[in-house]
């Protein structure tokens, strides 16, 4: 029985070779391409050391007395990759800081900043479509780029120093050109226009309201006047009543 199935399906599949029949178009149908090997994309945690301790365990004296096990297991050949980020914050944070304690400069921000911004980058050349991330990424290279301008306006040199430790190459943004259309001057003028006919309406009224407190408050002083006026004459009415 299979040996007659197989003749019959031998036999359709060389009438269909010429012509391309219908089974052949199925079978192309369902093949998949072969996928391609990605590549190993480099990452800036590989110069890191794997006997290299954690950042919790490494400044501990009794690192110094534990067995080898012990150390190979809080090393960073046994870390996740968050471990391994926080040490290489630490790093760049080193590079940068300007005492032991300063732990809140902007040159300290930014080391921060870049550490994220490159582990973001890594992850998504290899998930191209994480929009999530992505989204942080930008946002995170929007706040190290204000914060990188507000350092080249202050301080230059640190500015120069911070990229030059962190390897930033820092290009200002381009100043916003717009081109001038009929439609857009036609536009702008009446918007110049509705804005000044505003600004009239609420002069007028705030020139109404500065009146009536003007009012408010000479009413208020005349009344004060006439009380302490009264008080007088009542305190001078008291004196001349009294004997001597």
């Amino acid at each position: 029985m299979l040996a007659l199935l197989g003749r019959g399906l031998a036999a359709v599949l060389g009438r269909a070779q010429p012509g391309c029949g219908a089974v052949l178009q199925a079978a192309r149908g369902y093949a998949r391409p072969v996928a391609k090997k990605r590549k190993d994309i480099p990452s800036h945690l590989d110069d890191l050391p794997p006997t290299m301790l954690k950042k919790d365990y490494a400044n501990l004296p009794v690192m110094s007395s534990v067995d080898d096990v012990v150390k190979r297991l809080l090393s960073l050949e046994m870390a996740s990759q968050r471990e391994k980020l926080k040490v290489k914050t630490q790093q760049l944070v080193e590079k940068v800081r300007r005492s032991p304690n300063d732990n809140g400069s902007f040159e300290v921000q930014v080391a921060i900043l870049t550490a994220k911004i490159r582990t973001l980058e890594e992850h998504l050349q290899k998930h191209p479509k994480d929009k999530k991330n992505r989204r942080f990424m930008l946002m995170d290279l929007d706040r190290r780029r204000k914060m990188l301008g507000y350092l080249r306006r202050v301080n230059y040199s640190t500015f120069e120093k911070t990229c030059k430790e962190l390897g930033i190459q820092y290009s200002p943004p381009q100043p916003y050109s717009r081109r001038l259309t009929k439609r857009w001057l036609a536009k702008k003028a009446l918007c110049i226009k509705v804005f000044q006919e505003k600004q009239k309406l609420q002069a007028a009224e705030r020139l109404k309201q500065r009146r009536e407190w003007q009012a408010r408050a000479r009413a208020a002083r005349e009344q004060q006047e006439k009380q302490a006026q009264e008080k007088q004459a009542q305190e001078k009415q008291a004196q001349e009543g009294t004997p001597v």
